[in-house]
């Protein structure tokens, strides 16, 4: 399976150009991201009106927990992103220099951006929303990919711990919600 891995990101990280390099670069810098993460926190608290402040709690605890998490495993699983790989060297194509910290499994990028994507989209219920939001996930999940810093399967494990933190922390804020309107 590893091999596999290997021989996929290999494909991948080799379609490059110096314009995609620019791209791919720009895409994974979580500053970028900023935007965005306004524009959706925005629409929450129009929406939520003065729920938003509790909604609030749970989105923090959800960036948390996939941020964390997704470190946590990296140092359980000790495995080495491509461009520290030794076997690999001359082989991965790297944009800027930067390669990242020495473990890859499982890619905090993915984590964050499909954690952000899933627990959005069970809010903003639109087809034309989670298109978006599922595409720009996976442009920021597979430019880890094509700069060199992570396997196709340190990719799809963040994606997939991600979604179900996601997924996790919107049910549990329902059955919050639940609990709260039962009471009143």
């Amino acid at each position: 399976m590893e091999q596999i891995d290997q021989q996929l990101f290999l494909f991948l990280n080799s379609a490059n150009s110096p314009f995609w390099d620019s791209v791919m670069y720009f895409l994974s810098m979580k500053l970028v991201w900023a935007p965005l993460y306004l524009a959706i926190l925005t629409w929450m608290g129009l929406r939520y009106g003065k729920k938003f402040w509790i909604l609030l709690l749970f989105v923090a605890l959800a960036v948390f927990l996939a941020d964390r998490t997704s470190v946590m495993i990296k140092y359980l699983v000790d495995r080495p992103r491509p461009c520290h790989e030794t076997s690999l060297q001359g082989l991965v194509h790297m944009v800027n220099g930067v390669c990242g910290g020495k473990y890859g499994f499982v890619s905090s990028h993915a984590a964050n951006s499909f954690n952000v994507a899933f627990l959005s989209l069970m809010f903003i219920r639109k087809k034309w929303y989670t298109f978006f939001i599922i595409l720009w996930a996976s442009a920021v999940s597979y430019s880890r990919i094509y700069l060199g810093v992570h396997y196709p399967g340190d990719v799809a494990g963040g994606a997939i711990l991600g979604a179900f933190i996601g997924w996790g922390v919107y049910k549990m804020f329902s059955l919050y919600e639940r609990r709260t309107l039962s009471r009143t």
